[in-house]
């Protein structure tokens, strides 16, 4: 069972319009409802490519109630954790003619100091043994920017393998706690070594840096349109996104995650997991709105990079 955690998840709201325009009466396509989040999107991916996980989420007043018959349509298990504040609602248009998506995502409720703890006894109570746990997305108004790195100390107690994909203050101190696997981009890479700037061909040596001090041991570094790079002690793994028509990006690093995740809790090496990843994060662009990827489109695009970019084992060298 690959867990998952989303203290800040929302109800993804999505629609089309032809032109946004200043001060006139807009028109929009019939909005499509999907749950969000950065640990429940991983839980779908992970769900859509066979594998067992359980979302583990914040859950409040009516938009709490919709969030959940969404992930229960999707046919993914959860646990609640029942707060006051309301669940948010974040918007993703899609302009048609120029084919520009704009997202609006809104801060989400405050959590209490009970609320916190209460997070905290959720996990510790949750049933061994866990061999992965996904703690993903922003951390809500009232919550600690070491809430992670909380979560990261716990998961080192319990050997439990945690991979964190957040960004700015929550990141670093996560990182200063020691967690498994991080996903940041170019520009948070940069950030989190003191840097201003990363260049692609400096990937290599800026993850070594993060996991020779001891803070993670697999860095995934997005690339965006160009793909994905996985570092480790051992070695890299650059993997370029196949060539496909881009619709959305809405949940694209998710699904990323998701894929790495499944293919390394199945036992596949790093290498056969950030091809896999790759392929679902692109399967996900090539959809509407907030709906992810199709199994069947993953399996066509990592047909493509096994062809193009073969796995280098002794028998293949």
């Amino acid at each position: 069972m690959i867990y998952t955690l989303t203290l800040n998840p929302a109800v993804d709201i999505s629609m089309t319009i032809d032109r946004l325009i200043p001060e006139h009466k807009l028109h929009c396509s019939q909005p499509r409802y999907d749950a969000g989040g950065g640990g429940i999107n991983v839980s779908k991916a992970i769900h859509r490519l066979g594998g067992e996980t359980r979302a583990v989420f914040t859950s409040g007043g009516t938009a709490g109630l919709t969030l959940q018959e969404l992930v229960e349509k999707e046919g993914i298990d959860y646990e609640i954790i029942g707060i006051d504040g309301l669940t948010r609602e974040c918007f993703v248009v899609t302009e048609t003619i120029p084919n520009q998506q704009f997202r609006f995502g809104t801060p989400g409720p405050t959590l209490s100091p009970a609320e916190a703890t209460a997070c905290l006894a959720h996990l510790r109570a949750l049933p061994r043994p866990i061999q992965y746990l996904v703690a993903s997305g922003s951390l809500p108004p009232g919550l600690p920017a070491d809430f992670y790195a909380q979560i990261a100390r716990f998961a080192k107690a319990q050997h439990i393998r945690l991979v964190v994909d957040t960004a700015g203050d929550a990141l670093r101190q996560a990182l200063d706690a020691g967690v498994f696997m991080v996903k940041p981009n170019l520009g948070e890479l940069a950030s989190l070594i003191g840097v201003d700037r990363l260049e692609a061909d400096q990937v290599h040596e800026a993850a070594h840096t993060l996991i020779q001090a001891g803070s993670c041991d697999v860095v995934v570094v997005s690339l965006g349109a160009r793909g994905a790079v996985l570092v480790t002690a051992d070695g890299t793994d650059f993997v370029p996104t196949p060539p496909v028509k881009k619709v959305s990006t809405v949940g694209a690093g998710d699904s990323l995650v998701g894929g790495i995740v499944y293919a390394l809790d199945q036992g596949r090496s790093y290498a056969d997991a950030i091809r896999l990843g790759v392929a679902c994060g692109t399967a996900a662009t090539m959809n509407a709105g907030t709906e992810l990827f199709h199994p069947d489109a993953v399996n066509r695009l990592l047909d493509w990079i096994n062809q193009q970019h073969p796995v280098l084992t002794p028998d293949n060298p």
